[in-house]
């Protein structure tokens, strides 16, 4: 399907799709509790970036849920659509976001969420080049954020042994891991500094 095609679809059925190189890719609503948890990271994480900016007046960022990422350097038919991201901000309103624009991209993970489903989302946001990617993973048996985790994408390629090549040639490494047991909250500088306490992430 292209851009073209995906644009005259109704609008609740296009809410239901993402396209990936033109593919058709259905995603499942969450429950209640993935729209929640993933309006709390993002009001967080923006207020981070606000402090940030207002400390650093030549960056600006701007924090959004459900928002399309367009992979491609051109075109419209290859495109994630993260539950909340941070990208620079743009130079007029209504302005595609594209990947080199992306600072943050982040997926809250319910307990239907399977493990190739989320790989296979890491791996296209890694390919391309989109600096750090997030997992709010939600408890199975409670209302509640289990774990947080940060990864950032790797620059260098570890060393294979010969005649070994990587399936995915951008990866990311996990660069943090919190969890409700740790008291001073999700603290991590990078891309800028983040300091969340639990207390804003709790219903």
């Amino acid at each position: 399907m292209t851009w073209e095609e995906f644009e005259q679809l109704p609008e609740d059925l296009a809410q239901q799709i993402e396209l990936w190189s033109g593919r058709v890719v259905w995603e499942h609503r969450g429950p209640a509790e993935h729209q929640m948890f993933t309006v709390r990271m993002r009001n967080a994480i923006e207020s981070c970036a606000r402090r940030s900016m207002s400390e650093n007046p030549q960056t600006c960022w701007r924090v959004n849920v459900e928002t399309d990422v367009f992979l491609g350097s051109n075109g419209k038919s290859d495109f994630r659509t993260p539950d909340f991201l941070v990208h620079r901000c743009l130079e007029s309103p209504y302005q595609d976001v594209r990947a080199p624009d992306t600072l943050l991209v982040g997926e809250v993970l319910s307990p239907s969420n399977t493990q190739s489903d989320m790989e296979a989302k890491k791996s296209r946001y890694a390919g391309a080049g989109i600096p750090w990617y997030w997992e709010v993973t939600l408890a199975r048996n409670a209302s509640a954020i289990a774990v947080v985790r940060a990864y950032v994408l790797e620059t260098g390629h570890a060393e294979l042994p010969p005649g070994v090549r990587p399936l995915h040639p951008s990866n990311y490494l996990m660069a943090g891991e919190w969890t409700p047991a740790d008291e001073r909250g999700v603290r991590i500088e990078f891309p800028f500094p983040i300091a969340i306490d639990w207390t804003d992430l709790e219903y």
